[in-house]
């Protein structure tokens, strides 16, 4: 699964063609959660409460970007790499 940011140890992920709707997977030690671009909210899986902020925020951010990377998955082409909250 592509890699498309990496911030304060937070590595967000994507994969081509994945299931509605629109997320991201998001890991930190050893956690994993699925975020909802649209809302910023956990989906699936769990992080801690700190980190799941972090990555929400993140996420309502970087909206655009990552919705253009899911349409991108979408067409089977390559993701771009979006900058970590930590820019």
């Amino acid at each position: 699964m592509p890699t498309i940011s990496i911030f304060f140890g937070v590595i967000v992920q994507m994969y081509w063609s994945d299931h509605p709707p629109a997320h991201i997977h998001a890991y930190y030690g050893g956690f994993e959660a699925l975020i909802q671009i649209e809302t910023g909210m956990t989906i699936a899986g769990r992080l801690p409460p700190k980190v799941e902020k972090l990555v929400r925020d993140w996420v309502l951010a970087r909206q655009g970007e990552l919705m253009e990377n899911w349409e991108r998955g979408r067409r089977k082409e390559s993701f771009e790499k979006v900058p970590g909250a930590d820019v």
